[in-house]
């Protein structure tokens, strides 16, 4: 464990200038001790939010290896791949327990009635506001860190990722202990550790999301080319500050 684990904060007292202190030193840690830490830290306020790519997949793997018990959750947006959903359902036989699900609480019945049909394409942003973004809130209800898979080599809105970052959407302290690592990290990782994936890596689709919104990508290509192909668009919005 690294040494300054004991340098815990009351929430109430997570302001800039204490971010900016853990964040210096958490800078050289690896992904686990910072895993460690944050979970020492945090406690029961501790949530991994997972979309179950193949950084999260190794997020989870290391996380459960210090604490099985810790909190995963995933918002399912009605628009999951079939092999996404099959994947959910081997990691979850894989660590044998569940996984915390949360939707949104308009059914993409009550979406097209209300906004049409489509609304990925008409109005994408929207779409991921209702099917995602707002569904955080309701993830993050209880929680004090929200731990993410972001990468700093992922795409050019995520290269300035620090370890540590305040969120003011959902008014918690947002935990990126992969920012670091590589593509090849990340695959060295579950190879080494057989951590189950998503069957669709194997397509060429590095990043997976909606199957209204994900297209596979030629190989060699940028890492997130295959989303919101043709749109000015490279977040659904999760991740944006």
């Amino acid at each position: 464990m690294i040494a300054f684990v004991q340098e815990t904060l009351s929430f109430d007292t997570w302001q800039p200038d204490a971010i900016n202190h853990f964040n210096r030193r958490l800078e050289e840690s690896s992904a686990e001790e910072i895993l460690e830490w944050a979970i020492g830290q945090f406690g029961e306020g501790f949530s991994i939010g997972s979309a179950f790519g193949a950084s999260g997949m190794a997020l989870i793997d290391i996380a459960m290896r210090i604490n099985p018990d810790v909190d995963i959750f995933y918002i399912d947006t009605d628009y999951f791949f079939p092999e996404t959903l099959g994947l959910i359902e081997r990691a979850q036989r894989h660590y044998n327990r569940p996984f915390r699900r949360v939707t949104s609480e308009m059914s993409v019945a009550e979406q097209e009635r209300t906004h049409g049909p489509d609304l990925y394409r008409s109005n994408p942003d929207k779409c991921c506001n209702i099917r995602k973004v707002a569904p955080m809130g309701e993830a993050l209800q209880s929680s004090t860190a929200w731990v993410s898979a972001l990468r700093r080599d992922q795409s050019p809105t995520r290269a300035g990722t620090p370890v540590l970052r305040w969120n003011d959407k959902y008014g918690v302290v947002k935990v990126s202990p992969l920012v670091k690592w590589t593509e090849a990290d990340v695959w060295a990782y579950i190879h080494t550790h057989d951590v189950p994936y998503n069957e669709l890596h194997e397509q060429n689709y590095p990043s997976i999301g909606c199957w209204p919104c994900t297209q596979a990508v030629q190989p060699g290509g940028d890492l997130r080319a295959g989303r919101w192909v043709g749109l000015d668009k490279l977040e659904c919005g999760l991740h944006l500050t």
